[in-house]
């Protein structure tokens, strides 16, 4: 350790450096290491906290994304059962759909002036 023939003072202000306020509480090793462990984790991570929030807050996003899908595909799967389960209501989506049509038959097809089904609109 230095001493005070070769810097002039130097025990002066080590002593001054170890009473400093904002070191005091540092001289205990548990709370040291807590708070070199805390700027470690909040913000030197690769995981930080930064990431970790903005994870959360896609993973939420995606449930309400996936609670959204799940209600569509029940509404899907019950139009399906009620065609299916009915050849006039296969018969009559078949031609809502994909407008299919009997050999002797014409189909017409109302548009606005876009261009676009007018059914397409309740959409």
């Amino acid at each position: 350790m230095l001493t005070g023939a070769f810097c002039p003072g130097f025990s002066f202000y080590m002593s001054e450096l170890k009473n400093h306020w904002l070191l005091k509480p540092f001289r205990n090793f548990y709370t040291a290491t807590l708070v070199a462990w805390l700027v470690w984790v909040i913000g030197l991570d690769n995981n930080n906290m930064r990431i970790v929030i903005s994870n959360r807050m896609k993973m939420m996003a995606l449930e309400k994304e996936k609670s959204i899908l799940n209600e569509k595909i029940k509404l899907v799967n019950k139009e399906r059962e009620e065609v299916l389960g009915n050849p006039k209501m296969l018969e009559k989506w078949a031609r809502e759909t994909y407008l299919m049509r009997r050999p002797n038959e014409d189909v017409y097809v109302i548009v606005d002036e876009n261009n676009t089904l007018l059914e397409s609109k309740k959409e």
